[in-house]
């Protein structure tokens, strides 16, 4: 989890990404927009060390990666489309935070980050408060729904509120 420190690059080129790594600070999450193309990898071993020594908390990279041994290796959060052997141009351009495109969905330079295995959401920090609410509200409900099972009856108060509008129960 972190906040989003963006950059939009030309598909291929990480000139923009080295000057963002030495403008993000710890907390950041380096989020890029490399336009989704997997034909040469953003980013790589080298640049994941230099980050996550300056507290870079991870990278979500619309585009590719390489070395991603090294990725799992180190535990280091890293989100990417794809990864591929080949190394990036350095050319530009490229800007750095402003609002950017991951996936189709608009992230903007501040908003917060939060991912885990199952993938990526990202928010505004004004929509924080009631989006943890919510989470605790379905966290909740699916304790309910766990305790309900570890009770071993077949009849299921879960199952039924999913079955019974459809005229699936007996």
């Amino acid at each position: 989890m972190g906040t989003a420190f963006t950059v939009k690059t030309r598909s291929g080129d990480n000139l923009a990404l080295y000057k963002a790594l030495i403008l993000l600070s710890p907390g950041h999450v380096l989020v890029v927009d490399g336009g989704g193309d997997a034909t040469n990898a953003l980013v790589g071993e080298l640049m994941m060390r230099y980050a996550a020594k300056r507290g870079c908390a991870g990278f979500v990279i619309d585009g590719a990666i390489r070395d991603v041994g090294a990725f799992f290796a180190a535990d280091f959060p890293c989100y990417a489309r794809a990864h591929n052997h080949c190394g990036p141009y350095k050319h530009g351009p490229g800007k750095i935070n402003v609002p950017v495109a991951v996936g189709g969905e608009v992230v903007n330079p501040g908003d917060i980050v939060v991912g885990d295995e199952d993938g990526l959401v990202v928010f505004p920090v004004a929509a924080a408060a009631d989006l943890i609410a919510a989470a605790r509200h379905s966290a909740a409900g699916e304790q309910a729904i766990k305790d309900e099972i570890a009770n071993g009856n077949v009849a299921q108060s879960w199952l039924t509120r999913v079955l019974q509008p459809h005229g699936l129960c007996d």
